[in-house]
């Protein structure tokens, strides 16, 4: 009877120490909105083993990248061509991270051919087979978005991914559907924004914030469209106004050398005080992303605008199913934010926009509209990062 007490004692201490062990997570971001969200699920898993690749916001969480984010920054067929030395490279070093962490859940967030690349190679290698039997997980988040161009994608993530992790309750059934575990977790973004800035008084300085991008080849492509267009509003009469663009890590030296040639030099302000220069704005000009998203909830009138490779423009416009490529406009379905893609994408077709929005009952029709998205932005009080981590831990 003793001896079988000393033998349930024991087996109850294993067990506890079993469940008090830290959860090993391998989180990989490839990009800057990535890493703010990685960093917030890194600040909701205090309890938590993190290691991988992540920039300044991970990084201030405790994570010791493997190698810089800006590696995996590259968009469209010809650059990722371009770039494809340096991706591989990274492909095999993420790999055998993985095999020599051995975690117990790899969570990728964005960055979906790196990701969709490094997962395929351990599902194939012996060791990453060795893992997965003894129950590696692989998380995803941002859901494709099979609902406007390439539908097959969902079938393909399932055969991928153990859980996704989606923004919208619209998206969950184009991947249940196949069998993947997919949760709606609200825009992320939104946790930090919505609501924030509703009492912020009406400046009296007008601030044009200029977002080139954050990935190199976007900020080649528009930087030169910004200068003009910074250009001919100084020649039409808008010489009191200020010109502020928000920089991050890895384009801020590029854009400080380039800028510093431009007749009317903009402020140069780190990505950090975004939101604040955001707040603030009378009109954005930003590159199509995340940004125009986070201007959205903010309800600041915005153009914006989209240049790539030639070959890639053809490809996306033979792919695409949806009208818009803002995602406010796609919510809302209608064009609230004017789009200049492509060829449109000129200073003069800014220009008149950006006339257009100093006219006040446009500019307050644009305001209300944006009001009008705040409820599909966010899904929970509890944030995006919360349920991401609650969902790993399950």
């Amino acid at each position: 009877m003793i001896l079988l007490k000393i033998v349930q004692s024991a087996e109850s201490v294993h067990l506890k120490m079993q469940n008090s062990k830290k959860i090993k997570v391998f989180i990989i971001a490839g990009e800057v909105s990535g890493d703010v969200l990685g960093a917030r699920i890194m600040a909701q898993m205090t309890d938590a083993e993190f290691v991988g690749v992540g920039g300044e916001n991970m990084q201030k969480c405790g994570l010791k990248s493997l190698f810089p984010m800006g590696d995996l920054a590259v968009m469209g067929a010809i650059e990722v061509l371009a770039h494809a030395r340096t991706l591989t490279k990274r492909i095999k070093q993420t790999v055998d991270a993985i095999i020599a962490e051995r975690p117990d859940v790899v969570l990728t967030i964005d960055s979906p051919g790196f990701a969709k690349s490094v997962i395929k190679q351990i599902r194939k290698s012996p060791t990453g087979s060795e893992l997965i039997a003894r129950g590696l997980k692989f998380h995803h988040v941002v859901a494709p978005q099979v609902w406007a161009w390439r539908p097959g994608r969902a079938k393909k993530y399932a055969r991928i991914f153990d859980k996704l992790y989606a923004f919208f309750e619209f998206e969950v059934p184009y991947f249940t559907k196949h069998g993947l575990e997919t949760v709606a977790v609200g825009h992320p973004i939104a946790d930090n924004l919505i609501g924030k800035y509703k009492s912020r008084k009406k400046q009296t300085e007008k601030i044009i914030t200029l977002v080139p991008g954050s990935r190199m080849s976007e900020v080649k492509r528009l930087l030169p469209l910004m200068h003009d267009v910074i250009d001919m509003l100084s020649r039409n009469g808008y010489m009191g106004y200020r010109f502020v663009i928000p920089t991050v890590e890895t384009t801020a030296e590029y854009i400080k050398q380039e800028t510093s040639r431009w007749r009317v030099k903009p402020e140069l302000v780190s990505a950090s005080e975004r939101y604040d220069i955001y707040a603030k704005t009378y009109i954005a000009i930003v590159a199509s992303g995340t940004v125009s998203a986070e201007l959205a909830m903010l309800h600041v009138p915005a153009i914006v605008v989209y240049k790539m490779n030639p070959i890639t423009t053809w490809l996306v416009r033979q792919m695409i199913n949806v009208r818009w490529v803002s995602l406010v406009n796609i919510l809302l379905n209608c064009g609230v934010y004017p789009e200049f893609l492509g060829p449109a994408a000129t200073a003069t077709n800014v220009l008149d926009a950006v006339q257009q929005l100093t006219i006040p009952s446009k500019r307050e029709k644009m305001i209300n509209d944006l009001k009008s998205a705040d409820k599909l932005w966010q899904l929970s009080d509890d944030g995006a990062g919360k349920l991401i981590a609650d969902g790993i831990r399950k």
